[in-house]
């Protein structure tokens, strides 16, 4: 009975779906811009690509033998639709693969604790225990070398204590005014000497605090980078060598903290699998809609496919690359001869500073060249809310041009930014905008993005489907107007503005090459 009523429940709702697509007013009759529509939003696919990016393969760490899976089934997805795709290698990275890891408080009582080892991390040879100490903080580098040798044997907590995880907002909905102002300050107070802190310590020692640690004997590290909300946690990556390094969250860490500094002995086991694959080569996905009219000018859809591994990279960026895929996907349906050569970048070790749309961008200078527009997708799952036109002064005609063919119910959630300003980094937009090609990034709402961002809860859960259709949707229908238009976009570059903060005039970003692993590792 309960099945029956599902499957009538999930066919009312594609009733639903495909009366209001029939009843979409349109702003053309443009009959490829209604079949867009029909492909992107009733149509769509963008769930079962996101379900097997997200869930079968999981999380796309650079380098790792997860993301090699995700570039593999990407090209078998794109020859699957009928657009011809490979995987393009730019470089070499250090592979790592993630184990089973333990953290639990044995002493003063038993706890499994909340946490994962940060990627590239070293494992441990079984089972490790020993005593916890919290690192203070020092005056001075002096006080540091005085203090290192007591970490022999001992596991370390690098982190600042955070006074309290409960987040701000429950703060303000549930206390007083002046309970919420005691805790602010007290929690500004805290992060703004530790952070002077520890930068001056490292500026001090000249290396990795972390490393100067594991010289100094200790079995491992527990860090905490919290959120803002209950449970969330960034987990990034560890720098050193021989012992694991751990992200806790930010309840289990404090209470590492408040036992170790009130000397109330707390002593853990862990247990941490990892393995250290050596250097292999990383590639970008590449996929090519062939231009029928203009072959040698480019429609570049952008997004990057590698995630850091906390969670399973759902809105960082797994909702860009499915809304780049679904796009391509729908235009080889309904514009399956486009004018312009389309292009799907799906780049790696983004996350690692640009480096695979940096290579791409160094490797087919003619792809620069030949840019009517590239489009980036890289913050959440929301709706497209904002496109900059990144200081090109002559891109904005063109740009409105397209999106009035959009449907209102897409535009209406949309400001544009005019001239704006080219962005330096952030995300793969700048590896194309610092040549000057028309690049544009869909900037999206937030969506709590604070929350999933580079954490635990980066998962398919968090994915607001509606809206990754309406920009799978939307990128669709300004490819297919970028294709059609009859000029070339101007790559003409407004008059820098002057930096507020420093009083000097800005200047156009200089395009970088891309790391190396020895570069990113600081060795």
């Amino acid at each position: 009975m309960k099945g029956t009523s599902l499957s009538l429940l999930v066919g009312v709702g594609m009733m639903l779906s495909q009366a209001q697509a029939t009843a979409q007013s349109f702003p053309t009759d443009d009959p490829v811009i209604k079949a867009i529509w029909q492909e992107g939003m009733v149509n769509s696919q963008a769930y079962n690509i996101a379900q097997v990016m997200m869930d079968s393969i999981g999380p796309r760490l650079s380098g790792s033998p997860a993301l090699k899976a995700a570039n593999e089934w990407a090209v078998m997805k794109f020859e699957e639709w009928g657009i011809p795709a490979s995987n393009e290698q730019y470089g070499t990275w250090m592979s790592w693969r993630r184990g089973i890891s333990h953290v639990d408080l044995i002493q003063p009582w038993v706890r499994s604790l909340t946490g994962m080892m940060l990627a590239w991390s070293p494992g441990t040879d079984g089972k490790v225990e020993g005593p916890v100490v919290a690192m203070p903080e020092f005056e001075n580098k002096q006080a540091f070398d005085a203090w290192l040798p007591t970490v022999e044997g001992k596991f370390v907590l690098t982190s600042m204590y955070q006074p309290t995880c409960r987040p701000n907002t429950s703060w303000e909905e549930h206390g007083t005014e002046e309970s919420f102002e005691k805790m602010s300050a007290a929690r500004d107070t805290a992060r703004n000497s530790w952070s002077a802190k520890s930068r001056a310590l490292r500026t001090a020692l000249g290396s990795s605090v972390d490393l100067a640690l594991e010289e100094a004997g200790a079995l491992g590290l527990f860090s905490s980078s919290w959120a803002g909300g209950w449970g969330a946690t960034r987990i990034f990556s560890a720098s050193t060598e021989r012992i694991p390094a751990f992200s806790l969250t930010c309840e289990d860490y404090g209470l590492l903290h408040r036992l170790a500094q009130n000397g109330q002995g707390p002593v853990v086991r862990v247990e941490a699998e990892a393995e250290n694959l050596g250097v292999q080569p990383i590639f970008n996905t590449i996929a090519e809609i062939r231009g029928s009219e203009r072959p040698d000018e480019y429609i570049l859809f952008s997004a990057h496919f590698d995630s850091w591994d906390g969670g399973t990279g759902a809105t960082d960026n797994g909702t860009g690359s499915v809304i780049m895929m679904e796009a391509a996907r729908i235009l080889k349906t309904v514009y399956p001869n486009p004018k312009r050569t389309i292009i799907i970048g799906l780049w790696g070790a983004e996350e690692q500073g640009l480096i695979g749309s940096r290579a791409f961008a160094e490797q087919h200078p003619e792809v620069l060249q030949g840019l009517q527009a590239v489009f980036n997708q890289d913050n959440g799952t929301g709706r497209v809310a904002r496109v900059s036109m990144q200081g090109l002064t002559g891109a904005s005609p063109h740009f409105a041009n397209w999106l009035s063919a959009v449907p209102r119910d897409i535009t209406r959630h949309i400001s544009l930014d005019f001239p704006g300003t080219p962005g330096g980094g952030g995300s793969d937009y700048a590896s194309f905008i610092c040549g000057g090609a028309p690049t544009f990034s869909l900037s999206s709402l937030s969506f709590d993005y604070g929350y999933t961002w580079h954490t635990n809860y980066d998962t398919l859960d968090k994915i607001v489907f509606d809206d990754v259709m309406n920009n799978a949707t939307l990128t669709a229908m300004l490819a297919y107007m970028a294709s059609e238009d009859p000029e070339t976009v101007s790559r003409d570059q407004r008059v820098m503005p002057v930096n507020p903060r420093t009083g000097e005039q800005m200047t156009w970003p200089v395009c970088r090459s891309p790391r190396t692993w020895e570069e990113y590792r600081g060795r």
